[in-house]
């Protein structure tokens, strides 16, 4: 069977709705409806704001977090992410790209528009800093997320290393584009990934035309030749960004996860290259009780590197809400 990959530019935003969700924590998650061009309709985010965000004038570091194949927006949510980010000053954007892998695809079909790398890079974070009390900045910018989230925060980072001083990847799909591109030079169909989508609507992802697997599925390919794969590679992308300019890179995985030799694959290449990394290791399958638990140090770790990168230069830094307690 022939694979479905679906890829954009340019935006125009603004906001659309706001609606209010409530986690079983009792912190408010807000929802964020948006314009964006780069993928051609309106999309949603989940967006954690600090405790004190109403009551001062401070500006904010950003943490960036990405869902994985077949989930959305809202997922984050259910695992504990409010409650770590309330430790802490900081904005948590969840944002959707349904089964996008987060690349502009090469190949778009039936008219549509699919430039998710964009949508991420250019239209989302332009409307979160022009929306709220941000440091929009390098410093003070994270990106993180899970599975092809995983695979997305580490190739984003990498691609754009102007943007991110932290980049992370929980249980990533490292190898994607790697071997896509083998399998292309060898001359074969890069194959689907997961089972058949389904057509049927998911109400809890209320966005028009956006809601069923087979609907966020894009039409078309994400990667047709080999150079298309490459420029999407982390394995090639990390040793590519000058050393000065590389993100602080957070990597874990759990040992009885399937793409544990992905990212063990990923650490060696850090290690023989001597760059720099914050890895780890424990008991976990590619599950939700596992991000539920890692995601907490992964937030630890990268508000730590922001506050550092801040510092270093010059600009104001938040402070951990946790502080003196």
């Amino acid at each position: 069977m022939k694979t479905k990959w679906a890829g954009l530019s340019a935006f125009a935003l603004f906001v659309c709705l706001w609606a209010s969700a409530t986690n079983g924590a009792g912190l408010n998650v807000k929802t964020v409806e948006f314009k964006s061009e780069s993928v051609g309709r309106t999309m949603k985010y989940n967006l954690v704001l600090p405790a004190n965000y109403e009551q001062s004038d401070q500006r904010y570091p950003v943490l960036y977090l990405l869902h994985g194949l077949t989930s959305n927006y809202t997922a984050w949510a259910r695992m504990n992410v409010p409650e770590y980010a309330s430790r802490y000053d900081l904005i948590v954007v969840m944002p959707d790209v349904g089964n996008s892998w987060y690349v502009n695809w090469a190949q778009s079909d039936e008219g549509q528009k699919n430039n998710w790398e964009d949508f991420i890079v250019k239209d989302l974070i332009a409307h979160v800093d022009s929306t709220y009390r941000t440091i929009a900045a390098r410093e003070g910018r994270a990106i993180n997320g899970l599975s092809m989230g995983g695979y997305g925060g580490l190739m984003l980072g990498l691609r754009h290393p102007d943007l991110f001083c932290s980049i992370g990847s929980h249980s990533g799909a490292l190898s994607i584009a790697k071997r896509a591109a083998e399998r292309l030079a060898s001359g074969q169909e890069i194959q689907r990934i997961g089972r058949e989508p389904s057509s049927e609507i998911n109400p809890e992802i209320g966005i028009e035309g956006f809601s069923s697997q087979v609907a966020r599925t894009p039409k078309g390919k994400a990667f047709v030749t080999v150079e298309d794969c490459t420029k999407y590679d982390p394995f090639l992308l990390v040793l590519q960004v000058p050393r000065e300019k590389l993100p602080h890179i957070y990597l874990d995985c759990g040992t009885e996860d399937g793409l544990i030799s992905s990212a063990q694959d990923f650490l060696r290449l850090l290690m023989e290259n001597k760059i720099p990394f914050t890895y780890a290791q424990s008991e976990g399958q590619h599950k939700g009780p596992y991000w539920a638990r890692e995601v907490g140090q992964s937030i630890a770790v990268q508000y730590i590197v922001v506050q550092r990168a801040l510092a270093a230069a010059g600009k104001p830094q938040a402070s951990s809400s946790s502080a003196g307690n």
